[in-house]
């Protein structure tokens, strides 16, 4: 099944290119000519892509349109931009990505080779397996167990036939084990939507990291389609702290993006996962790592070793996307350490994203030159 974008353009010239492009990378194209049958659209089919001239009338309608459509608003949002507009007016109305015309083949095919990445994620986020397993409720405000099963499961959450007369509200702690797997499954949920019959649906809440894991594994293995994530992304590693990086690449995620990064140098091989806080068009992307336990920080502290043990070192890098952030945006914090959030990376990422690119970069040098000042100092 290919993946399909939704494009509002006028445009003739540039629908051609961005038809052909996204032709050549197995997405289908529903091209529509005015807002008002995108917006009509939007209610009726889901897309993995919403791709916007904002030349035209109704384009930042129709972003908004997407992210009120329960079937949508989870799709990549890209907007099509003339030179003289600046790059905020595009993430204002909601874009993840920016083209900026003319609009040429290899720009977009580019920009989409991203974005095709990040929407096969979010499409596998929404399938949903029919299975059938034991579930066992417990109501967070009451305290009521319920005895259930499951008529299927998915990255986001569940479908669950309920006992006669049961009608769950509010926020639920699930306990389930996979087939296959010796591992019981414990996440929070919340009620989500009430079908026909004694069938509800239920919305994971800040699953944990290894929960997550646990059903995407189990999701792959077990999904009919069969479709392959893209491979990840190589890329250049400029700056490393404890608590973010930041990296070089010409096409980087958008804000908000998890990731998963694969560093290797000097014998040593790590795996973070993280999210991206800066990004900056045709340059990098600052990532902020979610793991805090002292297991990951100690590898963490002796790769950063290893590189300063071995300066001509350059890491091999690779990034791969996992998804939009949860809507709560919270961060674990397990086993911070007083004085952990003194990061100077850390900081810039936080405080200072809304810098243009060229004066964020200024910054970035001058925190290089800071740091590599002190460990001189210090030997």
């Amino acid at each position: 099944m290919d993946l399909k974008a939704l494009l509002l353009c006028s445009d003739e010239k540039i629908g051609r290119v961005l038809r052909r492009t996204l032709g050549d990378l197995d997405i289908e194209v529903e091209h529509c000519a005015s807002a008002e049958i995108a917006l009509r659209l939007l209610t009726r089919e889901r897309f993995e892509a919403i791709i916007v001239d904002c030349a035209g009338p109704g384009a930042a309608d129709v972003l908004r349109g997407a992210r009120t459509a329960p079937c949508n608003k989870r799709a990549i949002a890209v907007a099509i931009l003339d030179p003289a507009s600046g790059l905020r007016s595009g993430f204002e109305i909601g874009a993840h990505f920016v083209l900026y015309k003319p609009v040429s083949a290899e720009r977009a095919k580019s920009s989409f080779r991203t974005a095709r990445a990040l929407m096969k994620r979010e499409r596998r986020r929404n399938l949903r397996v029919s299975v059938n397993l034991r579930l066992e409720m417990v109501s967070v405000e009451s305290g009521a167990r319920i005895n259930a099963n499951t008529t299927d499961v998915g990255e986001g959450g569940l479908a669950v036939s309920m006992p006669r007369r049961s009608k769950p509200h509010g926020r639920w702690q699930l306990s389930f084990t996979l087939p296959g797997s010796a591992s019981l499954v414990e996440v929070a949920a919340e009620f989500a939507w009430e079908g026909s019959g004694t069938q509800v649906g239920l919305r994971f809440v800040d699953p944990s990291q290894e929960v997550a894991r646990q059903l995407r594994e189990w999701l792959a293995r077990n999904t009919p389609e069969g479709e392959q994530d893209d491979p990840p992304v190589r890329c250049q590693l400029t700056d490393l702290s404890l608590r973010g990086c930041y990296l070089d690449l010409p096409s980087p995620f958008p804000v908000s993006t998890r990731v998963t990064l694969s560093m290797r140098a000097a014998g040593i091989e790590l795996r973070s996962e993280g999210v991206v806080r800066v990004m900056h068009p045709d340059k990098g992307m600052g990532v902020e790592f979610t793991q805090t336990t002292a297991e990951h920080r100690a590898l963490l502290e002796k790769f950063l070793g290893r590189l300063t043990e071995n300066p001509d070192t350059l890491p091999e890098l690779l990034v791969e996307p996992e998804g939009w952030e949860t809507e709560t945006g919270d961060i674990s914090r397990t086993d911070s350490e007083p004085g952990e959030l003194d990061d100077p990376l850390l900081d810039l990422f936080r405080n200072h994203a809304g810098l243009a690119a060229d004066s964020f970069h200024t910054e970035l040098r001058k925190q290089r030159g800071a740091a590599a000042a002190a460990a001189a100092g210090a030997s």
